[in-house]
């Protein structure tokens, strides 16, 4: 099981394209920490009871400047024999102290790298954020050589129309950095729209990526480097960049995979909370936890929400597959918006 955790909404970096952007006047919350630590005892009870492999992801705003964040990863490890993982944005990634903690008790790591110099650090708000991740990411590699254990390294591209003609030149110089996987998606809307429009893929675009990515992949297999993505994954970029929506029948919500936000509510999708958030304070029994899937696909059969209609769920599609398999849900229905 994959439980994604955004613990915190606050963010050092100023992305035009994402809500956490610093530069916005908004409210920013962090989860409990007391809250993490008692799910987090019931999550090692339930992996303990069906053998089912949990893997908690950390996901912000810039989840490794977030305080509690690594007491609370070493718990989690030390103590409660769960795997972490955490997305950053790679701002913290220069300390020693930071490069350690993760070599030690992470299983995986993503870092978002979105362009080449400069375009990386102006879509970021973070001059010589590049060279930053350059220089760090190869120690971080050398690291766990060194120690002979360590996380899987990824790193995170988000493509827009911008940079989409660069995708091969970065991923040939992600390589060089040492890094074992690259996954990407297309940019977003729902968070900035005002700049979606003027930066999102167009078709054209999603047809030059998926017609190369098999190439791409070649590539940087014979360097040892995985690029992620099926071909239902590329199909869903296709349709969101011709504005036409997939419907998932059924995602089997919760049986793999699960979200929680900063206010503790927990669901099978990040865009699903509003519908099928479940309090954490319900699940309170790892037989409870063992039970959602049936109580999401009760809530499902009962309302589905809008989000359905038109899935835009990353895992559903296989991001982070690389060879095409069977689809986690079944499409029923792909239509224009």
């Amino acid at each position: 099981m994959i439980v994604v955790w955004r613990v915190t909404q606050r963010c050092n970096l100023s992305c035009p394209f994402c809500g956490f952007d610093r530069r916005l006047d908004r409210v920013r919350r962090d989860v409990d920490v007391e809250t993490v630590a008692r799910f987090g005892a019931l999550l090692s009870e339930y992996q303990r009871a069906t053998g089912d492999r949990v893997l908690v992801s950390w996901m912000g705003g810039e989840p490794l400047l977030w305080p509690p964040l690594r007491e609370l990863t070493e718990h989690f490890t030390r103590r409660l024999g769960l795997h972490v993982s955490t997305t950053t944005n790679g701002t913290p990634l220069g300390s020693s102290v930071v490069r350690d903690h993760i070599t030690e008790h992470f299983s995986e790591l993503t870092i978002s790298v979105d362009g080449i110099g400069v375009v990386h650090d102006d879509l970021r708000g973070w001059r010589g954020g590049f060279a930053h991740l350059r220089r760090v990411i190869p120690m971080l590699v050398t690291e766990r050589q060194t120690r002979g254990r360590g996380p899987l390294l990824r790193v995170n591209v988000v493509l827009m129309r911008d940079t989409v003609s660069e995708f091969e030149r970065l991923c040939s110089e992600l390589a060089n950095w040492g890094i074992d996987e690259i996954t990407f998606n297309q940019l977003g809307g729902d968070d900035r729209p005002e700049f979606f429009e003027a930066h999102r893929l167009l078709p054209s675009d999603v047809e030059w990526l998926s017609a190369n990515v098999p190439r791409v992949r070649n590539d940087l297999g014979s360097r040892g480097v995985r690029l992620n993505g099926t071909e239902g994954y590329l199909g869903r970029l296709i349709a969101t960049a011709s504005r036409q929506r997939i419907t998932v029948d059924d995602c089997r919500p919760g049986e793999q995979f699960l979200f929680i936000d900063e206010l503790a509510r927990m669901a099978p999708c990040s865009f699903s909370t509003r519908d099928y958030g479940i309090r954490l304070e319900e699940i309170d029994t790892w037989e409870a936890l063992e039970q959602l899937p049936r109580r999401f696909a009760n809530m499902r059969a009962a309302s589905r929400a809008a989000c359905c209609g038109d899935c835009h769920s990353t895992h559903v599609f296989e991001k982070f597959q690389a060879a095409p398999l069977k689809r986690a849900g079944k499409v029923t229905a792909i239509a224009p918006v």
